[in-house]
């Protein structure tokens, strides 16, 4: 779940902070967390959008956290020449993208695996209550019971988010 990032951005200083999802809840979710607008490409060309909130700049930075062909290029297309896309959705091993918007748009697509030397300011974040990963968890589970809560995840069931399953709980 990339709704931590919201937190993070602003902790970083970032200012207009746009979240982007196709499940209206996760959008809620996103605005009470530290975005301050929400897009649904199912309701609106994301996009365009999001040049007329950045007043035709478009964004400095995209986070794409899907990994498919469509989060992508939506990410690619809603940033401003010269702007970054960073890649941290690993769904698809492979998706077609517009080259030529990045070449003539002068984008810059970096990759994120969440452990490039990140760890220890995270840590620290979380330690000093500046980042509350709480507001992501479900529910804490004896290890026991773990089959049936990846059951509910997998299901995708409305409201859960991420659960702690503790050994000899």
């Amino acid at each position: 779940c990339a709704l931590p990032i919201f937190q993070l951005l602003k902790v970083a200083g970032c200012g207009k902070i746009i979240a982007v999802d196709i499940e209206p809840e996760k959008l809620d979710f996103a605005l009470k967390v530290g975005a301050d607008s929400g897009l649904n490409p199912k309701e609106t060309n994301v996009p365009a959008r999001v040049f007329e909130l950045t007043k035709d700049r478009g964004a400095d930075i995209a986070f794409e956290v899907v990994g498919v062909g469509d989060a992508v290029n939506c990410a690619i297309e809603s940033v401003r020449k010269g702007g970054t896309v960073t890649l941290v959705g690993n769904t698809a091993p492979r998706i077609d993208f517009p080259l030529q918007w990045v070449v003539t748009r002068e984008l810059k697509l970096q990759g994120s695996c969440s452990i490039r030397g990140e760890f220890e300011a995270v840590l620290d974040l979380l330690g000093r209550g500046v980042i509350d990963t709480r507001v992501i968890l479900s529910a804490v589970a004896p290890l026991s019971e773990g089959a049936q809560w990846f059951e509910r995840l997998y299901r995708k069931e409305k409201g859960l988010m991420k659960v702690i399953l503790k050994p000899g709980a």
